[in-house]
């Protein structure tokens, strides 16, 4: 299983209305990323607009191919991608960065037993 974490910038303007959005997100979208593989997914925003999405698959690269080609989400990130400060040469929810890992508490649990 693979945990990734990501960040992207929503434009100040638009915070409240990026949460609401998000109060309700299309059915077709939710069914959407978990055929991706996608799973335990969350978004957490600060006030600046600083957003931090973070899920577990047992594949990134598929999961993040199979969402790019779904006919399904192409509606959603099409709205949803004037929400985002511009990211060079990508589409936000496909060239988000990602946070590299440096502790996870249960890995290190089980390395002690």
């Amino acid at each position: 299983m693979e945990r990734v974490c990501f960040q992207l910038q929503v434009k100040p303007a638009l915070l409240d209305e990026y949460v609401r959005r998000h109060e309700a997100v299309w059915p077709d979208m939710l069914r959407a990323i978990a055929d991706a593989g996608r799973r335990n997914y969350s978004l957490f925003l600060r006030d600046d607009g600083m957003l931090i999405g973070y899920y577990e698959t047992d594949d990134a690269g598929a999961s993040a191919a199979a969402l790019a080609t779904d006919p399904r989400t192409a509606a959603w990130e099409a709205e949803a991608a004037g929400f985002f400060e511009v990211l060079p040469g990508a589409r936000p929810d496909q060239g988000a960065p990602t946070l590299r890992e440096v502790f996870h508490l249960e890995d290190q649990l089980a390395a002690l037993a």
